[in-house]
């Protein structure tokens, strides 16, 4: 791990899973849990972790607000995960700023173990050219899981990351949501077709309006990468 990486991990819900607490305990992360319940969480001190999960999925309420609490510092923003269910991915609509990324509910410990990885991850070394993927001034950095647009990072959550690595290797092709929830989540991923629109939303917007074309969608069939409009 990183320097970055080693710290505490701040994890909070309406109760700490056995499953999450194994995942954490296994993957080596110090980490540390506190309840919703629990009065000791309006008093967090600020800076002192390096990431933070919150489950959303019991209360959601509580959730969100410990997520608001965790943005209003006058030091770095607390980068956080959020455990939600299927149900409740539409609540994550408007609500970017108060999270990195996200993982649904029921979780597989290596998928939420990659996730926080990628959220602690700190800048690495310059990767070698085999280890950079480009599609004109796209580069995406397979060792360090970060992405940028004419060497303007990308704040990438670690599955906008993973599809959009997908796409750029596969130009051209077209992918049903279907396809594309099998290739790049796994089969036995617990969600829907939605949740390949909310990440394609998601893509195009910090793509930026320059770039957003350069996803895009066939119509009854799914999405494609291809070159944005007014290249050659």
């Amino acid at each position: 791990m990183t320097q970055s990486e080693s710290g505490t991990l701040l994890v909070v819900g309406d109760q700490i899973s056995t499953e999450l607490a194994r995942t954490l305990d296994l993957s080596g992360r110090t980490w540390h849990g506190i309840c919703f319940s629990d009065q000791s969480l309006s008093t967090i001190p600020d800076g002192h972790w390096v990431g933070a999960i919150i489950d959303l999925s019991a209360d959601p309420e509580a959730g969100w607000s410990v997520a608001r609490n965790l943005r209003r510092t006058d030091r770095d923003p607390i980068r956080t995960l959020v455990l939600v269910s299927g149900a409740q991915l539409s609540e994550l609509e408007h609500r970017d700023d108060l999270f990195d990324d996200f993982c649904l509910t029921p979780f597989h410990p290596t998928e939420l173990e990659a996730r926080v990885a990628h959220l602690l991850a700190s800048a690495g070394p310059v990767a070698t050219k085999s280890e950079v993927v480009m599609y004109e001034n796209l580069a995406l950095n397979l060792e360090t899981y970060q992405a940028s647009v004419s060497d303007q990072p990308l704040d990438l959550t670690y599955m906008e990351y993973e599809l959009l690595k997908f796409l750029v290797q596969n130009p051209g092709k077209v992918f049903s949501r279907e396809m594309l929830l099998s290739r790049v989540w796994g089969y036995d991923y617990y969600g829907g077709a939605r949740t390949v629109d909310v990440h394609v939303r998601r893509l195009r917007a910090k793509l930026g309006e320059e770039h957003a074309d350069l996803i895009q969608t066939v119509r009854a069939e799914g999405y494609r990468f291809a070159r944005s409009r007014g290249k050659a």
